[in-house]
C-alpha cells in the first residue's frame, strides 16, 4: 500500500527484465535503471509498464551501481512522447548482493538527492532494490525527504 492508499504493480516484463540482474552468483555486478508507468485514472493505483536496463555510460560493480543520465534520459523522452505523456519516471531500482535488500547509505543518500533534483509529477518516488531472494520497494516523499518500505516481494 502506498502512503495516497492506492497500490503500487510491476508489469510481468518489468519484472523479468529487472530479475536478469540478480546477483545471485559472485561474478555478477550491480544492475539497474528507472521506472517508468503511469497513474491510473480515477485510482490511486500506480503501475510500472517498463524499466531501463545498465547501458553504456553506467559505472557498475558488485556492490555499486550508478545509472549514467544521458542514454537512460532518451529512453525516458521516448516513452513520454510516444505515449503522449501518459507514461511517467516514477523512480529508479537497482539490485544487491543480498537475499533481502536494504538501502545502503549510498542509496538513501542518493534518493534524496533525486527527490531533491529529479523532475517528477507526483510527491513521490519509487525505489526499488531486487535481492536474491526478495525484491523490496519503497516510497520517497519529496515534501519531507522520507523513505517508507511498502512491500516485499518473494523473487523464487
Amino acid at each position: 500500500m502506498i502512503q495516497n492508499k492506492g497500490r503500487i504493480a510491476i508489469s510481468k516484463e518489468s519484472s523479468s527484465r529487472m530479475k536478469e540482474y540478480i546477483q545471485d552468483s559472485r561474478e555478477k555486478l550491480e544492475g539497474g535503471g528507472v521506472l517508468l508507468g503511469r497513474f491510473i485514472i480515477d485510482s490511486k493505483d500506480i503501475i510500472v509498464d517498463h524499466v531501463t536496463i545498465p547501458m553504456i555510460g553506467d559505472k557498475r560493480s558488485r556492490t555499486s551501481f550508478f545509472r549514467g543520465d544521458s542514454q537512460h534520459q532518451k529512453i525516458v523522452n521516448n516513452w513520454w512522447a510516444k505515449s503522449a505523456g501518459t507514461c511517467n519516471y516514477l523512480g529508479e531500482w537497482h539490485t544487491h548482493p543480498e537475499n533481502y535488500p536494504t538501502p545502503s547509505e549510498t542509496d538513501l543518500q542518493g534518493w534524496k538527492e533525486k527527490l531533491k533534483t529529479d523532475k517528477f509529477s507526483s510527491r513521490y518516488l519509487y525505489f526499488i532494490i531486487v535481492g536474491i531472494k526478495e525484491l523490496c520497494i519503497w516510497e520517497g516523499d519529496r515534501r519531507k525527504l522520507k523513505f517508507k518500505k511498502l512491500n516485499s516481494t518473494n523473487e523464487k
